[in-house]
């Protein structure tokens, strides 16, 4: 709950407007939301999807971008987003264990990542979005 939070607080100073929960994400109201968010919960809009592919779609019905954050040998870094210069624009995080699910891999636009330089393969979720958001900045 407190990397979503995280994530609503990141999406408020990167300028992003939206936040799209799936699955078993946690949706506000909720206090451990809340404590990491500090009220940007009450700012950002969000939805609940239970299926991260149906909302993925309708974001693609909307002509939005789908990059999926995971390493991959397909991905292009995160530095290269600079290039883009997109207005609508959805990132989409996953499981920080078991990584974004293949099939919604197959329908993102691209696959970006963050290049990992230690002995660890992933990045607490909510630092890996701060990092992508604040890229298209």
């Amino acid at each position: 709950m407190q990397n979503v939070g995280a994530i609503f607080r990141n999406c408020d100073g990167a300028g992003f407007e939206k936040i799209y929960l799936c699955g078993y994400s946690p949706t506000p109201p909720r206090n451990e939301i809340s404590k990491t968010a500090l009220r940007a919960q009450n700012t950002i809009d969000w939805e609940y999807y239970k299926n991260a592919e149906d909302a993925i779609l309708v974001l693609k019905k909307q002509n939005f971008k789908i990059y999926s954050i995971e390493l991959s040998d397909d991905a292009i870094d995160y530095k290269e987003l600079f290039s883009h210069n997109e207005d609508d624009i959805c990132f989409v995080l996953w499981n920080e264990v078991k990584g974004v699910d293949s099939k919604i891999l197959d329908i993102s636009d691209e696959i970006v990542m963050i290049p990992m330089l230690g002995n660890k393969e992933s990045l607490n979720v909510s630092v890996a979005a701060g990092i992508v958001m604040y890229a298209t900045v």
